[in-house]
């Protein structure tokens, strides 16, 4: 019985909050709405004051992330830092610089059931593009981009594959992506090294629009 009474009492307070919740917003309402019919000069001018203020926040806040960005590429710039990362460091190195480099709808996908891709973005000249990320100390051989290249061809048709790697890759792994039918861009260890210190951009030229990303935001 006490235990069904505590939770009796429990259910009055929170409908009691509640209660007091939608009245207390009744109240705020009520209260806008006359200072605006009423003071119609002051309620603008709050207005562009709060607009100025949330503005100003947002772009403090960009200019905030934009600089601890650049702050971690270049922190993360020398190979030698890389060779230090985990799998999931790399990615987020990759994903930070591409954004840095104005590629949009950077994700993630890192993990258990990605596909055989680690990030997907678009390019600034709106190519879609598939990243597979490779931190390794050893070659990469043709076996890993053939099976990037099946995941392309089964999830991402459209993309272009992009392949980074700390390591290096082997000839016939070149060979592989050059037969490919699906365009494969291939940045190993040493033009990853061009790219973190910006001597390199990726899909630097420009690549024709895949059908829908007209309409890409």
């Amino acid at each position: 019985m006490a235990r069904g009474s505590r939770r009796g009492n429990k259910r009055r307070k929170s409908s009691d909050l509640r209660v007091m919740a939608l009245v207390g917003a009744g109240v705020v309402i009520s209260f806008v709405v006359y200072f605006i019919t009423r003071y119609p000069g002051w309620a603008m001018a709050i207005t562009i004051v709060l607009i100025a203020a949330l503005s100003g926040g947002l772009f403090l806040r960009h200019r905030v992330i934009q600089a601890r960005r650049l702050q971690f590429l270049a922190a993360n710039a020398a190979l030698e830092k890389v060779d230090l990362m985990t799998g999931p460091q790399f990615e987020q190195l990759v994903a930070e610089h591409m954004i840095a480099q104005g590629f949009r709808r950077v994700r993630i996908r890192g993990g258990a059931g990605d596909g055989g891709v680690d990030i997907t973005a678009v390019a600034p000249d709106g190519t879609r593009c598939a990243v597979q990320c490779k931190r390794y100390n050893k070659s990469v051989g043709a076996p890993a981009v053939r099976n990037f290249l099946g995941a392309l061809a089964n999830a991402f048709t459209g993309h272009t594959g992009v392949l980074i790697t700390s390591g290096r890759l082997t000839r016939p792994a070149r060979e592989e992506a050059t037969n490919a039918r699906q365009r494969l861009l291939l940045v190993d260890r040493d033009l990853l090294a061009d790219w973190l210190t910006g001597r390199f951009a990726l899909l630097a030229k420009p690549a024709p629009l895949v059908e829908g990303d007209e309409l890409a935001t």
